[in-house]
């Protein structure tokens, strides 16, 4: 039985135990040849599975799944495991830090360094619909944009970054999320009064009581509202 001065400790638990959460992906093939080789090099796993207690002497994987089952493959009848703290923000560190799920950055603040080598792990990836955009367009342009407002992905398709609508753009939802900034009241943000149109223009040139906006271009418009 554990208790709250268990967590951090290495632990030698019964599968029997153990609920294997959300289990791992890796092929089975992987998974028996591992088998294979803890039986024959020691039957120790020297990686421990990381698990969260969910009851009297009931535990959950929620960490480097692949050594669960391995262990069980290979017919162990225990498994050393380190208990971790049962909460949500631990257990996505953990999936993170194993390997089993893919860190991701916030596009609304991320730096200019961040979204590139973000992007270019997308496009080496096989098969990547990125692959082929220009690396350093496609950066320079995102960071240049007033992404800190954005809800959605859209706004990148109309960057003419060669993001379009469909696969490219879903594909970003991989590494990136969003935590967008409310819109200021009164915009003067040129990036940002760019993606307006005329409407939209003209209402805030109308609170700002700037005279004969209903007559001038967007390109004026964007000029006296950036000032």
């Amino acid at each position: 039985m554990s208790n709250l001065s268990d967590i951090g400790n290495l632990m030698h638990l019964y599968l029997k135990e153990i609920s294997p959460g959300e289990g791992t992906n890796a092929h089975e093939f992987l998974i028996k040849g591992a088998a294979k080789a803890l039986q024959e090099l020691g039957n120790r796993n020297w990686i421990p599975a990381i698990v969260k207690k969910i009851g009297e002497d009931r535990y959950e994987i929620i960490g480097n799944s692949f050594i669960y089952a391995v262990a069980e493959a290979a017919g162990n009848e225990k498994v050393w495991c380190i208990i971790a703290e049962s909460d949500e923000k631990t257990e996505k560190l953990t999936k993170i830090l194993a390997g089993e799920e893919i860190p991701k950055i916030s596009l609304s603040t991320a730096s200019r360094d961040e979204i590139k080598i973000a992007l270019q792990y997308l496009m080496q990836k096989p098969g990547s619909p990125l692959k082929g955009i220009n690396l350093l367009i496609a950066t320079n342009r995102i960071e240049e944009a007033p992404r800190q407002y954005w809800k959605t992905f859209n706004p990148i398709a109309a960057l003419r970054c060669g993001i379009t609508k469909g696969a490219k753009l879903n594909a970003l939802k991989e590494v990136f999320e969003l935590t967008p900034q409310p819109i200021p009241e009164i915009i003067k943000d040129p990036a940002l009064l760019q993606t307006l149109n005329l409407t939209e223009l003209r209402k805030q040139a109308k609170k700002r009581e700037i005279p004969n906006s209903s007559k001038k271009p967007k390109a004026e418009l964007i000029l006296l509202l950036s000032q």
